[in-house]
């Protein structure tokens, strides 16, 4: 086909379609037991440098648990897809943990406000940042799960987010026309939060699913936290609930209010307070620092961190509210 013209943005992730599908021919994700701990599954698959990507909407079903331990670890270097993400990018940021973005929608927590200590490291120019639109980069990951290259599409097209991606318009051998090419994303680790999960894989996911059923099929290693872990029967059963299937996961940890402070559908609504408490410590380095000692490096799990901002009181006042 022929390059009419590139976006001047970097690609992070060289695409890969065959390496990729050696490398989920090579995996052991079969049908067994997967069942691990938050800490061995961060120190297993979650590598400095790797490319990491963060399932959820928002801060809607958002994997927590693994963002803090990922954190708690120390882990630097790493390029981050940031395909709708907010308190996630946040952690993940204040920790320190990443030098490089695919951003479409990134920093900005909704009506809450914008997180200050990103805002200071894009401005700083420590986070290198490629362009996305939220379709283009979910596309991305479409093209990574269905094995082929990228993916043609008319989005961004004539705009200022497609010169800052790593976009190219060809002339479609069709239609003559210019089609803007999005390039394949195969993540090298995806961590996502889901309602059930069996010991082999299988997810339940209720409510809004965005592309986190591709990102699992285009990742090379898969965590998965849920919060209830269930028998294989369960699918088995009721196999109109699997939205991802065993195949594509290497690791399953049952985290309770493994959302939190995010919300969870049918679960347990937002902390707004907490979430107000993470952006008001932001503001100096002083009482980030002192906020993430308090809140991530030393607590010694995940239920330590809940039970720090009201345990199970406060995840009933929130099942209430997600209920309204």
């Amino acid at each position: 086909m022929e390059v009419i013209s590139k976006g001047k943005g970097p690609l992070f992730k060289d695409v890969t379609p065959f390496e990729f599908r050696e490398s989920r021919k090579n995996s052991n994700r079969g049908q067994r037991n997967k069942v691990t701990t938050v800490k061995e599954a961060i120190e297993k698959y979650v590598t400095d440098g790797c490319y990491l990507a963060s399932g959820g909407f928002g801060t809607n079903r958002i994997a927590t648990s693994l963002l803090h331990e990922i954190v708690r670890q120390k882990k630097k270097d790493i390029t981050f897809c940031g395909h709708t993400t907010t308190h996630d990018y946040e952690v993940l940021v204040s920790g320190g943990c990443i030098s490089k973005v695919d951003a479409a929608y990134i920093v900005g927590l909704e009506a809450r406000g914008l997180s200050t200590v990103a805002r200071k490291a894009h401005q700083a120019g420590a986070i290198e940042v490629c362009e996305w639109s939220n379709a283009s980069l979910g596309w991305r990951i479409t093209a990574g799960a269905k094995g082929v290259p990228f993916m043609p599409t008319y989005v961004n097209l004539g705009t200022d987010t497609y010169e800052y991606s790593a976009s190219q318009v060809v002339k479609c051998p069709f239609t003559g026309q210019p089609v803007v090419l999005v390039p394949a994303l195969n993540p090298d680790v995806a961590v996502i939060h889901v309602h059930k999960a069996d010991e082999m894989g299988n997810c339940e996911i209720n409510g809004i699913v965005v592309t986190d059923d591709d990102l699992a099929l285009a990742s090379k290693r898969v965590i998965i936290t849920c919060e209830e872990l269930v028998p294989t029967e369960y699918f088995r059963d009721n196999p109109e609930k699997t939205i991802i299937p065993w195949i594509a996961i290497d690791a399953v940890v049952e985290v309770k209010n493994g959302s939190y402070p995010g919300n969870m559908c049918g679960h347990y609504f937002s902390d707004e307070d907490h979430l107000k408490e993470w952006l008001v410590a932001e503001k100096t380095p002083e009482t980030l620092e002192a906020h993430l000692d308090k809140y991530i490096y030393s607590c010694k799990d995940f239920n330590e961190y809940v039970e720090k901002c009201g345990g199970e009181a406060k995840i009933e006042e929130l099942r209430k509210l997600e209920k309204i």
